[in-house]
């Protein structure tokens, strides 16, 4: 294939800024290239994920996929639907050991632990890596309880005084508490959707997780829970390690530090937020942010 060469004008509209970026992008790399561009590791990684392959049966969904995830940021994964940015989020928590027939190769650790070893306990490690997914799930419970479960599971509340600290403290993180403070005993499935969600990310971070996941926190919210959802994840973001998948790409831009693009199962290009939206490297990273396909 012949090197494609061109130059076009990203519009990405930034948060804070009237008018649209416009950069002019000179691509050199052929479209047919599937090989990362952009810097995938970090000086100081909380995880570090190489040569990562996803099967469903003989089916490959993720192909040699390697980047680290560093400490106090949040890394956005992006990418058309179908391209396997949620198949590799489940890696990162072993989600994916619930499907039949997925199987996953490579090398993923946590701080230096191999998380796919035999001998790792796969539930110490969920409470390790929080998930908060796509459509709000809070459990038939009351509020109160939604959050106590994970503690109480794990054993890390010995009294109800420890344990409505915990509870406390999490509706406070997620932005929840003076919402619900007054109805503790009520349903959690009482709540709108964007307070649901944020239940959801109170359950996640009530066992004091190092990593939240996060698959579309807000594709099922109105506008205004989502700008609840992205005001929390920069809060959370001082405390904890985040990934998150994405179809919006100003979210990804609002929320993230670093940007990983996803395309029919191959990393193609990741790096800083900024650099990814207004300056991609790889011709189809700029076509899927200039709208060419989607």
């Amino acid at each position: 294939m012949d090197t494609i060469i061109e130059s076009s004008s990203v519009g990405l509209i930034k948060p804070g800024v009237i008018e649209p970026i416009k950069v002019e992008v000179q691509n050199t790399i052929s479209r047919d290239d599937r090989t990362t561009v952009g810097e995938a590791f970090v000086d100081d990684p909380r995880m570090t994920l190489r040569n990562v392959n996803v099967f469903y049966g003989a089916e490959q969904a993720i192909m040699d996929v390697s980047l680290d995830i560093g400490k106090r940021q949040v890394v956005a994964m992006i990418g058309p639907s179908g391209c396997g940015k949620s198949t590799f989020l489940r890696c990162i928590n072993r989600m994916n050991d619930t499907i039949d027939g997925c199987r996953v190769t490579g090398d993923i650790k946590l701080d230096g632990e191999d998380i796919y070893h035999p001998d790792l306990d796969v539930v110490s490690l969920r409470s390790r890596i929080g998930m908060v997914f796509q459509k709000p799930n809070p459990f038939p419970k009351s509020i109160y309880d939604n959050v106590a479960y994970g503690p109480r599971i794990h054993g890390i509340a010995t009294n109800k005084t420890d344990m409505d600290e915990i509870v406390v403290t999490s509706l406070t993180k997620a932005g929840l508490w003076n919402e619900v403070k007054d109805r503790l005993d009520q349903p959690g499935t009482g709540l709108s959707g964007g307070q649901q969600q944020r239940l959801c990310i109170a359950r996640a971070i009530a066992v004091n997780p190092e990593i939240v996941l996060m698959d579309e926190p807000c594709s099922a919210l109105d506008p205004i829970a989502t700008a609840k959802i992205e005001e929390l994840i920069d809060e959370l973001r001082e405390q904890y390690t985040i990934a998150i998948v994405t179809h919006s790409m100003q979210q990804a831009a609002r929320v993230s530090q670093r940007t990983a693009y996803f395309h029919l199962g191959d990393l193609i290009e990741i790096g800083d937020t900024d650099q990814i939206f207004t300056n991609p490297r790889h011709p189809l990273t700029e076509d899927y942010i200039t709208g060419r396909f989607g």
